[in-house]
């Protein structure tokens, strides 16, 4: 069943739309420089994914509901179609969407993944994030120290404690719906269902160096993506957009202009 989405919006309404989704344990708050940029030339949309952000929180968590909330955001704004960029999670979310809903999408732009299932890579996160009893710190510094024992990488404790959040009377809660994240996890790894497709332009975009998108997942994604180009871009990890931002936002506007 879907639901609405917490979001923020830059730009006029009278541009085209533009819809973002974040990555997993991300937020619209990760894309807050990216709004104003893309601002400029769409109204732009950036969702909190369901328990996530400031979305509701549901026990039910996959790939085939996450799309139905985008559908139902689109109808509760009167947005006919779209042009839809996502990362990582919020990557497959766009493409699934494209291929259940074409006549809603105009352009697609899916970031570092591929429609394809994947390892776990976020084992180690989860059980960080599990390990805190968040009750019993005063500030977010004594956080991020307990987390670096299990963490060693800086931006991505960073990146990690954005989801802290003081309840009415000062102590730390966790925005995102944890359990059900990962509880649901396997799910966000499976594959995408491989019985549609997207026949409009499509735009992949990976980081030179991950391997989240391999020269081995073009044959499948050319399947369903049939109008799909792949963009690598130096230099960059999974998080293309905060290693190489100009480069990021220079390809996606060039994308969406043409």
């Amino acid at each position: 069943m879907s639901m609405q989405l917490y979001y923020n919006s830059y730009g006029s309404e009278s541009l085209p739309p533009l819809i973002i989704l974040h990555g997993l344990l991300g937020s619209s708050d990760n894309w807050h420089s990216f709004g104003r940029i893309f601002g400029g030339h769409f109204c732009t949309f950036i969702l909190d994914a369901r328990n996530h952000g400031r979305s509701p929180h549901s026990d039910i968590f996959n790939y085939q509901a996450m799309s139905e909330d985008i559908v139902e955001f689109m109808r509760g704004k009167n947005i006919s179609s779209v042009s839809l960029l996502g990362h990582s999670m919020g990557g497959k979310t766009a493409a699934l969407v494209s291929m259940l809903h074409p006549e809603r999408i105009d352009k697609l732009i899916v970031v570092d993944i591929a429609p394809r299932s994947y390892q776990a890579h976020h084992d180690r996160v989860f059980d960080a994030l599990t390990s805190l009893d968040l009750g019993m710190f005063e500030y977010r510094k004594d956080i991020d120290e307990a987390l670096s024992k299990k963490i060693r990488e800086v931006p991505l404790r960073q990146f990690l404690v954005k989801n802290l959040m003081r309840d009415d009377f000062g102590r730390f809660h966790w925005k995102m719906n944890l359990e059900v994240i990962e509880k649901n996890y396997a799910q966000i790894n499976e594959e995408l269902p491989r019985d549609h497709q997207f026949d409009k332009p499509t735009l992949f975009i990976r980081g030179e160096n991950s391997d989240y998108i391999q020269m081995e997942d073009m044959p499948v994604i050319y399947k369903l993506f049939p109008k799909a180009k792949l963009v690598t871009i130096k230099n960059a990890s999974h998080w293309v957009q905060a290693d190489a931002p100009k480069e990021f936002a220079d390809t996606v506007l060039d994308f969406l202009s043409f």
